[in-house]
């Protein structure tokens, strides 16, 4: 039986997908060889400045979105939140770290050997969220990406090119695309069944593995059904 196929789209300074990173791997440890995850990039903070003004000008601006943020990651005991999260760390977008992860994802070598979570692209996505959740880094900037490739492993002279050449801006670029015409609206979001069912926002692991339960039990069912 073929795997399931799972679209993960999602943005790296959204809180909902930096509490939510834990169950798309408990997910896919649990599952393994039976789910297909493809790691997608949205566009929920393009600009930063004019999301908080747009949406937070009469909330307190960035210190109320800050204060926002921790108070998701309370009801999250395992999940670290720096106080200078928002209210004085503000990467200026996520394009950025979305395109440094593209050019990552450029770099690696496809095999079965590798798993999910230690694919390249997915340590350093997993990196940047720390970076800024956890220790108030900018990862919008440069010089914190030179240091998260430094640490795993990868030449960022190698990184830099991939983004010259134009190869992980057209990776963004396909990402933002494909968000749009699946109508993905936020992060983040699970496209299950060829985009028959789509869950997104703040998903508890137990209606994951539920629908993904269901769904691999009626390709099961399927495959017995036919001649």
């Amino acid at each position: 039986m073929s795997a399931l196929k799972i679209l993960h789209f999602s943005d790296v300074l959204c809180i909902w997908a930096y509490v939510g990173q834990a169950s798309l791997y408990r997910l896919v440890e649990k599952f393994d060889d039976r789910v297909q995850v493809e790691e997608h990039f949205c566009s929920v903070f393009p600009d930063t400045q004019t999301k908080i003004d747009n949406a937070w000008r009469d909330r307190g601006g960035f210190s109320g979105y800050a204060e926002h943020v921790k108070m998701v990651a309370e009801g999250f005991p395992n999940v670290s939140i720096h106080d200078d999260v928002w209210s004085r760390v503000r990467p200026k977008s996520s394009a950025s770290p979305h395109l440094f992860i593209k050019a990552i994802g450029l770099l690696e070598h496809a095999s079965p050997e590798v798993t999910f979570s230690h694919r390249l692209s997915n340590r350093a996505a997993r990196e940047l969220r720390v970076g800024f959740f956890a220790e108030a880094q900018d990862i919008s900037d440069w010089s914190f990406q030179r240091a998260v490739s430094e640490k795993i492993g990868v030449n960022f002279d190698e990184v830099r090119n991939k983004i010259e050449t134009g190869e992980a801006i057209a990776k963004l670029a396909a990402d933002y695309e494909l968000a749009q015409s699946l109508r993905v609206q936020g992060s983040p979001t699970y496209i299950l069944s060829e985009g028959r069912q789509i869950l997104f926002g703040n998903i508890s692991y137990g209606i994951l593995e539920a629908n993904v339960s269901e769904l691999l039990s009626e390709k099961t069912n399927q495959i017995g059904s036919v001649c």
